[in-house]
């Protein structure tokens, strides 16, 4: 019996310094990786949410963007980070749904590698095309479209990026035929579809809507559930009959799949707790942004959701990443 006291006194005592260090998480700065460069969408919202969990922390929230390889390089970086609360990831369609159902091999496992800590916001999507065209809306296009087949070029951002996965959904689900043109980025593409090198393109709405104001693309549909504030007189997809393209592009935190249960749990309070905040709903609304604030569980259900939603997708399309 004296044997076993010890051995149970020595267990506790080793376990002891984990417990306290979790109960006592933060005690210093987190580091929210962002696998993109600065100034996109993705940027922008990872920016405001860790000005606004600092407040929650107590600790400094620094934003590190290591972009690179389509999101899979700074996503790989939160995979093998220390699971510790220290280092935590912004995750996004692409580099939590697509990437794994578009590549043959990544350097991370989305499920076997990286545990959710919660949803943060949905983005649109937007159709557009060079107003040039002789089109003013979708009908008249898909009739244009029909009439020359592979005539009419949309550009992506890259192979298996989220405006190729849409144009070849689109392509499918109106019985149209597109070329694809993929480029380095989404801003390459949005110039030569301004200056009518491309005719049409598919884009996350906060980067193409300063274009549509201005007049230099025309939107024709918008992936939302109803019409935008920003948009009034442009219809859904829904809208319009096409269901397959109600796409929408997610934001989440994300950490490395051994972090303890309970700082997931501190992180998606604090998650939370921002997005309650009127001031950090303003400015991701600026950003077209609709916060989505819910559990781990539900951030986690909709990244297997959507994985699987998108190896269909690669899968209809061919498309498949060396």
């Amino acid at each position: 019996m004296h044997r076993r006291s010890v051995l149970a006194g020595l267990t506790a005592s080793l376990a002891a310094p984990a417990v306290r260090a979790q109960e006592s998480y933060p005690t210093r700065a987190v580091t929210l990786v962002v696998p993109f460069p600065p100034g996109g969408s993705t940027d922008v919202i990872a920016r405001v949410i860790a000005d606004a969990m600092r407040l929650q922390l107590k600790v400094p929230v620094v934003v590190e963007n290591r972009g690179g390889a389509g999101g899979t390089l700074g996503t790989g970086v939160v995979a093998r980070a220390n699971p510790d609360g220290y280092t935590i990831g912004m995750g996004t369609a692409s580099t939590l749904a697509i990437n794994p159902a578009a590549y043959k091999t990544l350097p991370y496992d989305v499920l076997g590698d990286l545990a959710p800590i919660g949803a943060i916001a949905e983005v649109p999507n937007v159709m557009e095309i060079n107003p040039a065209m002789p089109v003013t809306d979708m009908a008249s296009f898909i009739v244009y479209a029909k009439a020359g087949p592979g005539r009419i070029t949309y550009g992506s951002s890259g192979l298996g990026s989220v405006s190729h996965l849409m144009g070849e959904q689109f392509k499918r689900a109106t019985g149209t035929d597109l070329v694809h043109v993929p480029y380095r980025g989404i801003g390459p593409a949005l110039g030569d579809a301004v200056a009518g090198q491309i005719l049409v393109m598919f884009d996350n709405l906060p980067t193409s809507l300063p274009l549509v104001q201005a007049g230099k693309l025309r939107a024709l549909a918008v992936s939302s559930k109803k019409r935008l504030a920003a948009l009034p007189d442009v219809p859904t997809f829904t809208e319009l009959g096409i269901d397959d393209l109600s796409w929408t592009a997610f934001f989440g935190l994300i950490a490395p799949i051994r972090t303890p249960s309970a700082i997931i749990t501190t992180l998606n309070d604090a998650l939370n707790n921002a997005l309650a905040d009127p001031v950090v709903r303003e400015k991701l609304a600026e950003q077209q942004a609709t916060v989505t604030p819910g559990t781990v569980e539900a951030f986690g259900a909709l990244m297997s959701r959507e994985i699987a939603r998108m190896k269909r997708a690669c899968e209809v399309a061919k498309i498949s990443i060396e």
